[in-house]
């Protein structure tokens, strides 16, 4: 998508936000000059969900297929993205042009520490086999926690390119907060998937991403993540490889990030995946 492309399809925004405002919540129109500068950090993102007329891109479930040489999952299988399927520049995340991701994510109670999800990359035509799916390390007895996964969606994905705009304050623009509000309610991406973009959730500010890169951190040091490796606690150095926004009886609100370092991305590093997750019930 050019950049021409994500103006024009921020054009509903901006006119909300220079001629409407947002009554409801007593936003009054703001100045054209700071939301263009607003628009400025617009980057494209794939959101897929299961309607739509796009190119048929992944799909939520089906078969767990592996290479053997892999590890069975830590934890629930959600989704399988096939990057050959994905409308052209639909990110600007250097993703491997073609195989297939392979999201894990889990949406027990959050505490505020730890790992959730994890990424694993499978190139084009390598050998695979099917993994049973309940192999994750879950809590036997937990038939709550068993009900929460069992919930977890579907079927096919379809991929469409969209523009993304920040969720949480930038400096330098001093309605960053109605800018927000207004951006949320315009974009109106709940129950997606979305590869790239913006960290997104509930309580959005500061970014997420660097909660997520605070965490890795953390979990580095404690020897609870990753194979010992250091990780960068710098917010720059990471970007966001997925989000998912569940709808699920029990998880109403949820979200979850995957963030990867940019140098881990480009040295298709997917193992260097860390995810987060929040919910306020």
């Amino acid at each position: 998508m050019t950049a021409d492309d994500l103006q024009a399809k921020l054009i509903p925004f901006r006119t909300r936000a220079i001629e409407e405002g947002y009554p409801w919540e007593d936003i009054d129109p703001l100045p054209a000059e700071e939301v263009d500068r607003w628009i400025g950090h617009a980057r494209p993102c794939a959101v897929l969900t299961s309607g739509g007329d796009g190119p048929v891109a992944g799909r939520f479930g089906g078969p767990l297929l592996l290479p053997a040489k892999v590890s069975d999952p830590e934890y629930p299988y959600l989704a399988s993205v096939d990057f050959a399927a994905l409308p052209k520049d639909a990110t600007d995340l250097p993703l491997p042009p073609d195989g297939r991701l392979l999201l894990f994510a889990s949406l027990d109670e959050p505490d505020g520490e730890g790992n959730y999800g994890q990424a694993i990359y499978v190139p084009t035509d390598t050998p695979v086999e099917e993994r049973d799916k309940n192999t994750w390390k879950g809590y036997p007895g937990d038939d709550y926690y068993q009900q929460i996964v069992d919930s977890y969606p579907q079927g096919q994905l379809r991929a469409r390119t969209e523009p993304d705009l920040p969720y949480y304050e930038l400096p330098g623009f001093p309605n960053a907060d109605e800018l927000v509000t207004i951006w949320r309610d315009a974009s109106d991406r709940s129950r997606h998937l979305q590869l790239g973009g913006y960290a997104d959730q509930e309580d959005s500010d500061p970014d997420p991403l660097g909660r997520l890169a605070s965490s890795a951190v953390r979990e580095t040091r404690l020897g609870r993540w990753g194979s010992g490796e250091p990780v960068s606690g710098a917010v720059e150095d990471w970007v966001l490889l997925a989000h998912w926004n569940p709808d699920i009886k029990n998880r109403e609100g949820a979200d979850v990030q995957w963030g990867i370092q940019r140098a881990d991305l480009e040295a298709r590093r997917f193992d260097r995946t860390f995810s987060t997750l929040y919910w306020n019930p």
